[in-house]
């Protein structure tokens, strides 16, 4: 009994090291086969633009087709938690934005997935700076001239969002929050395409939403951009200051491009990953094209400091969250 316990022993133990071998074996040429990447969105919005060129891109790179695959709905929830759920062997990523990682989570009661548990961080890819402006008629011309219309006349003027819970919307409450607790009506819309349209028509006065949609109306002179919500001017317009610099403190909104994969993912193929990630994101023509649709490009991204940067933003939107009221039952 002894040897026959001791016998099983060796076999178990021959079988863990083999399995163990064939994991590294297939880490090692990992990847073999072509990889999914899951986003929240529609064909042709603007999570969808990036995922297919970066797709284009780390396909390059790794030697085997990215194909992107489009699971909407929820915010980005429902792509949020079939990756959550997914084999963690780098296979299923997930290109997320803070709807789903920073808001989604925080405004229902069961959202299905821990945007902060359930998932491995590879890097960052872009940042999408969030913007305030208005209609030529719109009396205000600058922030503070905004603020003092506003202060003067609570709840008299309204502005238009791509949609109630959008980081845009949750921008513009906290600007509000820190120009000193301000009231404007807030008009939410299905997506930054028609709230812009209504702005540019002169059917809402105020509009805040990413760059993109806004910046050759904003160059055209059909819109006035009256601030970014950013650290630091934004690179596509450097004529324009932050809210920040005309004295609204920590006023900084962005959306971002995040890339994630399963938590459990071995550590060499996040690694793995997050380098062909830096190759696929930091060469001249990549950066190029962020550029081209009004996203700022991200240098030198780690696993470590996506995640870090995904925690904080959670917790950076859960006091607003709390003071707008939000909540999907």
């Amino acid at each position: 009994m002894q040897r026959r316990g001791l016998v099983g022993l060796g076999a178990w133990l021959a079988t863990g090291a083999m399995a163990a071998m064939r994991g590294g074996a297939a880490q090692e040429h990992f990847p073999s086969r072509p990889i999914r990447m899951v986003i929240g969105f529609a064909p042709g919005g603007p999570t969808d633009v990036v995922a297919r060129r970066l797709a284009e891109q780390l396909g390059s790179e790794l030697g085997q087709p990215v194909v992107v695959e489009n699971r909407t709905g929820g915010t980005g929830s429902i792509a949020a938690i079939d990756v959550a759920r997914a084999r963690p062997d780098g296979y299923t990523l997930l290109l997320t934005t803070p709807s789903a990682h920073a808001i989604f989570p925080q405004i229902v009661e069961k959202p299905g997935y821990d945007p902060l548990n359930d998932f491995a961080a590879i890097g960052l890819v872009a940042l999408a700076p969030v913007a305030i402006a208005a209609h030529p008629s719109f009396p205000a011309r600058t922030v503070p001239e905004l603020i003092a219309l506003i202060r003067d006349n609570p709840g008299r003027f309204s502005y238009a969002s791509g949609g109630a819970g959008a980081i845009t919307h949750l921008g513009m409450e906290l600007f509000l929050r820190q120009a000193g607790g301000l009231k404007l009506v807030h008009i939410p819309y299905r997506g930054d395409g028609p709230a812009v349209q209504d702005c540019v028509a002169g059917h809402v006065p105020l509009f805040v939403g990413i760059l993109a949609p806004m910046i050759e109306h904003h160059r055209a002179g059909r819109l006035r951009i009256l601030a970014t919500l950013t650290e630091q001017r934004s690179e596509v317009t450097p004529d324009v200051a932050t809210a920040v610099e005309h004295g609204v403190p920590d006023a900084v909104a962005n959306t971002y491009n995040a890339l994630l994969a399963p938590a459990g993912t071995p550590a060499p193929l996040i690694g793995r990953l997050n380098a062909a990630l830096r190759r696929a994101t930091e060469t001249a023509e990549f950066r190029a094209f962020l550029r081209s649709i009004s996203a700022e490009p991200v240098s030198g991204t780690t696993p470590e400091h996506t995640a870090a940067y995904i925690r904080s933003e959670y917790a950076r939107w859960t006091p607003v969250i709390r003071a707008s009221g939000l909540r999907i039952e």
